[in-house]
């Protein structure tokens, strides 16, 4: 499993509609994209669960490197490149990922926690922390489905957690799920 993300912030008097419209109409575009476990259409918007931004921000979980790539360098990603410019793109290698007690339910929210690794933590004993803490989160109630990843270029943990309706505060950013593109969900392994 592979993650990645981007995020697109947008004036605070953007019409947070036009991305709205763009997720309608574009979102189920990725929802048989081979190689994809899934990709969130997540958005912020200012004034709404205490964002001070509007932003469109996608989440992947990936199955195969070549399914990203194929993304990335193909139509797809150009497109939004030539509507945004081109964002950043930050990219995790996968950990664990967890289904929850909300699986069957359509993901209204998502939330996602980072953690930096001082120079000073055991690196190995950090992962086997953040997995075992994903275990016990993967049954908090409303939870869909929930993940960590690593970046070791930047030494930070990601947990990811899609939510049945309203995130829980305390676990990082909050994000409003538009779309769930999910063709390869079931496919994502338990562990990585």
């Amino acid at each position: 499993m592979h993650a990645m993300q981007y995020e697109i912030t947008l004036p605070a008097d953007y019409d947070m509609k036009i991305i709205h419209h763009r997720v309608a109409t574009k979102g189920p575009l990725l929802d048989d994209f081979a190689g994809l476990g899934l990709k969130a259409y997540l958005i912020r918007e200012r004034g709404v669960d205490a964002s001070p931004v509007n932003q469109y921000a996608p989440f992947y979980l990936w199955n195969s490197i070549a399914g990203m790539n194929r993304f990335l360098w193909g139509p797809g990603f150009r497109g939004l490149c030539t509507d945004f410019g081109r964002p950043r793109v930050w990219q995790w290698t996968g950990l664990a990922f967890r289904h929850g007690p909300a699986y069957a339910a359509t993901p209204r929210a998502a939330t996602r926690r980072t953690t930096v690794l001082s120079p000073d933590d055991d690196a190995a004993t950090v992962v086997q922390e953040a997995i075992g803490e994903l275990e016990s989160w993967a049954t908090t109630p409303g939870v869909h489905s929930t993940a960590v990843v690593v970046a070791t270029s930047r030494w930070e943990l990601v947990r990811f957690t899609l939510w049945e309706q309203a995130a829980d505060p305390a676990d990082g950013i909050r994000y409003q799920v538009l779309h769930l593109s999910r063709p390869g969900l079931d496919a994502l392994g338990s562990d990585c």
